[in-house]
């Protein structure tokens, strides 16, 4: 269990941690000269049971919230200190706040100083307590009158802690390791070390890290969890990790150590925030605020979602674009302080760190948000993907969501997942509506064309759609039985594409022409000089050809007798097998033409579809189309 300190400066908040733990939380020399807490400091206890309590102790003046906000993520108990003298401060009830605002609803309040005051001085403060607490979690807190000094009341704040500490249940490591960094020093022999509590996930010797958001790569030399050596650190404890590959000068506060499967930096996010009650003025559209996620504080804009402005005490879905890059995932809470960091706003949980660009505002969207907000998992990820389909890498990065635990809650949604993507069942199933529409409009605009060729179709149908996405689509008609594949080009299985008699008796004389040389057959106008047909004439009956299905157009009046397609096909992938990619030169030696021709017909296969061109190498995308269709 971490506990963290919160209260007002001077009302004890580290020498109570000091009483506590033995050890004193203050270490640089200007905190000790001036007796107040500038950093965050952390101690440590070895419980009677095993185990160990973390303390992390806040500094507590108003210029020192942000530093006060970092220490308080990721903390499970909270310590309110509030001076028997003084009662209830400032920071007393901005601290309170922020704790509610960050969801630690667990903790105890601390009366210090008792040693100073009547006793009557007590109850007084009792009184206030009550006042500021009430409707809120801390409502329920007990309260310990102590004095550091005396040590008076100590030992029950003590017990209480051992016991709920010893009864405290270990989160769970769900997700992919996340560490939001608080600190940042070397040492001899170690290397570069970054500490923090971990978030989510577990992390073991060895293990690959990136630093985010600047994307750094570095290795897990060694772990202190609670201030043991330890071969991992898991979710929930205070970590100390020796990395190698990376500086110190690297790696600043509010940097984030996680697992390299997760991809989340952002510079947008959509998010549900309350507005403190606190709050004299409503926060309009497009304030200028610090946004504190984590340990890291950025400058940040707000849009409200569905209305002008957000009244004090009142909830509202909101779009924040930051000045740079979060790391951010569905779920995690943050707080807002005004431009001048002189007040705390409000504070909210991230809703999703990928919002569209266009229609924020829409109905449909603002369901869906309502949805990631208020619905469990399976709910909001119904919601989500019935609104758009999302990248499976995307969605398991945006809810640090392990293979493990994506996959059979996609499942529970019947969600259809093809080349990466992630379709509601009803999207999917209108997709598949919408293609075959497609493909019967075709057929009846242009009867004597054997289909649509897959491209085409897919800009048809959903040109949004990656190349890959349709053809699973359309290999799942095809097995079905609702579509047949002729070649390149797909369509009705009821569609017959038939040749005159006359026209027939033409392709016969042509024909010969095209096998002698399948892989470099001759031209239009090479086959009309040698027949004596007409070149348009040619043109036109290898065009009726080819709807039928017998030829191919490779290239500008270039046509292949489509089984010489399906071995060329063929030949690509096994060069795509052997090297990783089929490249022209490679190509070219295999079906003995000249490279001009060998990198027209590698740009074919691109253009349908069944490659796919990086720089000079062309990479299969599906399996060959047209080995179906000849054999």
């Amino acid at each position: 269990m971490i506990v963290g300190t919160a209260g007002h400066i001077d009302h004890g908040k580290t020498s109570l941690i000091k009483r506590l733990t033995g050890r004193n939380t203050d270490r640089l020399p200007e905190e000790i000269k001036r007796g107040i807490s500038i950093e965050l400091g952390y101690a440590y206890v070895e419980l009677p049971g095993g185990g160990v309590l973390g303390f992390v102790d806040v500094p507590g003046h108003e210029r020192f919230v942000h530093t006060m906000l970092a220490g308080a993520t990721g903390i499970d108990y909270a310590l309110l200190v509030v001076a028997a003298d003084d009662g209830v401060m400032p920071q007393t009830d901005e601290h309170l706040d922020i704790l509610e605002l960050l969801g630690v609803t667990h903790g105890a309040i601390v009366v210090t100083k008792i040693d100073a005051v009547a006793t009557e001085r007590v109850g007084e403060v009792g009184v206030q307590l009550a006042e500021r607490t009430a409707g809120s979690a801390a409502a329920n807190w007990p309260v310990f009158p102590v004095s550091s000094l005396t040590g008076a009341g100590i030992d029950a704040l003590q017990a209480h802690l051992y016991a709920t500490a010893a009864a405290w249940a270990q989160r769970p490591d769900r997700g992919h390791f996340r560490m939001a960094v608080d600190r940042v020093f070397s040492l001899a022999g170690a290397g570069t070390i970054v500490t923090g509590t971990a978030h989510a996930g577990a992390i073991a010797v060895g293990d690959a890290v990136l630093v985010q958001p600047r994307g750094l790569g570095a290795r897990v030399r060694s772990i202190h969890a609670q201030d043991r050596p330890a071969p991992q650190g898991r979710a929930g404890e205070r970590c100390a990790l020796a990395l190698v590959g990376v500086e110190k000068t690297d790696i600043e506060r509010g940097a984030w150590i996680q697992a390299p499967a997760l991809a989340n930096a952002t510079e947008r996010i959509d998010a549900v925030f309350a507005l403190s009650r606190r709050q004299a003025r409503a926060l309009a559209n497009w304030g200028s605020v610090h946004l504190h996620h984590g340990t890291d504080d950025v400058m940040a804009r707000v849009a409200v979602l569905g209305a002008e402005r957000i009244e004090p005490g009142s909830t509202a879905l909101v779009s924040i674009a930051t000045e740079r890059p979060l790391v951010a995932c569905r779920g995690d809470r943050f707080v807002l302080r005004d431009a001048q960091a002189a007040h705390t706003l409000g504070g909210g949980v991230v809703l999703d760190i990928a919002p569209p660009k266009r229609g924020k505002r829409a109905p449909a969207r603002l369901a869906v948000l309502r949805a990631l907000a208020e619905a469990g998992p399976h709910e909001a990820l119904a919601a989500a993907l019935a609104h758009e389909a999302r990248g499976v890498a995307q969605l398991a990065s945006a809810w640090n969501l392990r293979d493990d635990e994506l996959q059979p809650l996609l499942a529970r949604t019947g969600a259809r997942v093809a080349a990466g993507m992630a379709f509601a069942p009803q999207a999917w199933e209108a997709l598949r509506t919408r293609t075959l529409a497609a493909v019967a409009a075709t057929h009846e605009r242009e009867p004597e064309m054997p289909g649509v060729e897959q491209n085409r179709l897919r800009r048809m149908v959903a040109p949004g759609l990656s190349a890959d996405a349709f053809a699973e689509l359309t290999d799942e008609l095809l097995r079905a039985g609702t579509l047949v594949r002729r070649g390149a080009f797909v369509g009705d299985p009821a569609h017959k594409a038939e040749l005159a008699r006359d026209e027939r008796v033409r392709w016969e004389r042509i024909k010969p022409l095209l096998m002698e040389n399948r892989f470099n057959p001759p031209r239009v106008r090479d086959i009309a000089r040698d027949t004596g047909i007409a070149e348009a004439e040619v043109r036109a009956l290898l065009k009726r050809v080819a709807r039928v299905g017998e030829v191919t157009l490779v290239a500008h009046d270039h046509f292949f007798l489509s089984d010489a397609v399906a071995a060329m096909a063929e030949i690509v992938g096994d060069l795509s097998a052997a090297h990783g990619a089929a490249r022209a030169a490679e190509f070219r030696d295999r079906i003995g033409t000249g490279r001009k021709v060998a990198i027209q017909i590698l740009e074919f296969f691109d253009r349908v579809g069944y490659t796919r061109r990086v720089r000079d190498d062309h990479l299969v995308r599906r399996d060959n189309p047209w080995r179906a269709a000849v054999q």
